[in-house]
């Protein structure tokens, strides 16, 4: 697996701050969005598939990756207005969505709120709907109510970088290259730069809070599970956010689903087997297109 980024970097002005992206190839749109504490750099591996019959996008969100970092509360809100400006800022129409982690709380957001300009959805370790402490792992379970409660999650995240220099390593099976480590270190140099990475816990709607996110995501939730438009599933065993119950109930749940079975994976599965993944999207996205004619 390549710690290497061989792709140029490109900026657009999204609010008045800079959105860092990268492109590749040429056709229909497909737009990958990260979670945290990653940046499009966790895309790297997979983009080279998928670029060569589409135009595959993937940008940083406000705050990560080499993307600027304004003066917000950077709020799921918050988010989902920069990528949305993002969209329009470069005019992307018909937008085949790739998504992970807080990737998916706004990129399924995005899909219920602008139906007619996305053509189909993959996600993997991914949020379907509302959840409950109870459905997390032990080790979730302990740590989530700690970092959700002030100063602990200061400290822990802003100060003690635990989510770099912890939860990315163990929630992905393989042991990273020193490059990879330096590559995701690099936009969270200083406590300040890493408010954004510490507030994306503070956003999940665990058990009904915060009420306004829950009922985002709830709504998107309810309109998965009715709307036509193509999904992909790619499963990892065990997960995290997606564990073998909450993968029975998308299975079942959502209409118009392809799911495949990636095998061993916890929840940085991108680091993990990024050639299968991206193979299996473009077989998704070949057969979908195929059946649109």
């Amino acid at each position: 697996i390549s710690s290497t980024f061989p792709f140029e970097s490109k900026f657009v002005d999204v609010h008045g701050s800079k959105m860092h992206y990268v492109e590749e190839g040429h056709g229909n749109v497909v737009l990958f969005l990260h979670g945290n504490p990653a940046s499009c750099y966790i895309w790297r591996n997979i983009i080279p598939h998928v670029s060569k019959g589409s135009r595959a996008i993937a940008v940083d969100l406000i705050g990560m990756g080499k993307s600027d970092k304004p003066d917000i509360g950077y709020h799921y809100d918050d988010h989902s207005r920069y990528v949305e400006g993002f969209v329009e800022a470069l005019g992307l129409k018909d937008i085949t969505l790739v998504i992970q982690d807080w990737g998916s709380l706004i990129g399924f957001r995005y899909a219920h709120e602008h139906e007619a300009n996305v053509r189909g959805i993959a996600f993997m370790e991914a949020s379907v709907r509302p959840l409950n402490f109870k459905d997390m792992p032990l080790d979730t379970r302990i740590m989530l109510p700690v970092v959700r409660t002030f100063p602990f999650g200061y400290l822990l995240i802003q100060v003690g970088n635990i989510f770099l220099s912890k939860l990315l390593h163990e929630m992905t099976l393989r042991k990273l290259a020193k490059e990879e480590i330096a590559a995701y270190n690099a936009p969270f140099p200083t406590i300040k730069s890493r408010k954004p990475v510490a507030q994306f816990p503070l956003e999940v709607p665990f058990d009904g809070k915060p009420v306004k996110n829950h009922s985002t995501v709830a709504g998107y939730s309810e309109w998965l599970k009715v709307t036509q438009m193509p999904k992909l599933f790619l499963k990892f065993s065990p997960g995290v956010l997606i564990n073998k119950d909450m993968a029975a109930w998308i299975e079942k749940s959502l209409p118009n689903i392809t799911t495949v079975d990636c095998g061993a994976g916890k929840h940085f599965v991108q680091e993990d087997d990024p050639d299968l993944i991206g193979q299996e999207i473009v077989a998704w996205m070949s057969a979908t297109q195929s059946k649109k004619k």
